[in-house]
């Protein structure tokens, strides 16, 4: 995983020591919407990644797995859960969702039929590389809404950004995903605020309205925020 290969090797030994005397964190608060820690794998390595110098996220402990939850452990997890005090379930943690589809579809079909919450991912935009087919299909009735990252109107800026293992045509990918996606679901494009000038910022809400995508521009996430 490109990611953590940021971390020294005595940062990682530390990291599996501190995993081994604790719960892993599958499930996590952020203000009034529970979020949903499936992997730590990512096929990008962003130059802003909060992972890269925290463990935390909200009201998280770390966020680091020591291996990849089952479905089975992750529907434990919620069963340990006051479901009543979260509006929402949001697909997010230390790594990209959809490298686990598959698992992230079937607790996305257990959140809607026992609890009736909405249910959103936050994601890169990369599914369809990374699981080598169009998973788009596959989220109607499941997901209410994904969440992708643009980062920046321009595909040069982002590949320096993101850094996605796929390539330079990873900007593309990005949003030929989200206008796929806008045939099944809601979809939303960020960027965060202060980043971009305000010309971008027009060029990304252009992208937005070109393929039918609602536009936001969120606050900077602290250590504690997301």
């Amino acid at each position: 995983m490109r990611c953590a290969e940021k971390f020294p090797r005595q940062s990682h030994l530390h990291r599996v020591n501190k995993m081994a005397k604790r719960k892993m964190e599958i499930l996590y608060k952020v203000y009034n919407n529970l979020y949903v820690n499936l992997t730590n794998k990512c096929p990008c390595a962003c130059t802003f990644c909060l992972r890269q110098n925290n463990e935390t996220v909200g009201e998280s402990d770390s966020l680091w797995l020591d291996h990849d939850p089952s479905f089975e452990e992750v529907v434990e997890a919620f069963k340990s859960k006051n479901m009543d005090e979260f509006e929402s379930v949001v697909f997010c943690g230390f790594g990209e969702p959809t490298e686990r589809i598959d698992v992230l579809l079937q607790v996305a079909d257990f959140v809607k039929k026992e609890y009736k919450k909405p249910v959103r991912i936050n994601t890169n935009g990369l599914g369809n590389l990374v699981n080598g087919r169009d998973i788009c299909p596959e989220l109607e009735g499941k997901i209410d809404e994904v969440s992708i990252s643009l980062n920046t109107p321009n595909a040069d800026d982002y590949f320096k950004l993101v850094r996605p293992k796929f390539g330079e045509g990873s900007f593309q990918a990005m949003l030929d995903f989200a206008k796929e996606a806008t045939k099944y679901v809601k979809v939303t494009f960020t960027t965060v605020e202060t980043t971009l000038t305000k010309e971008e910022e027009e060029e990304c809400a252009k992208i937005c309205e070109e393929i039918g995508a609602t536009y936001r521009i969120r606050p900077w996430i602290g250590e504690n925020e997301a």
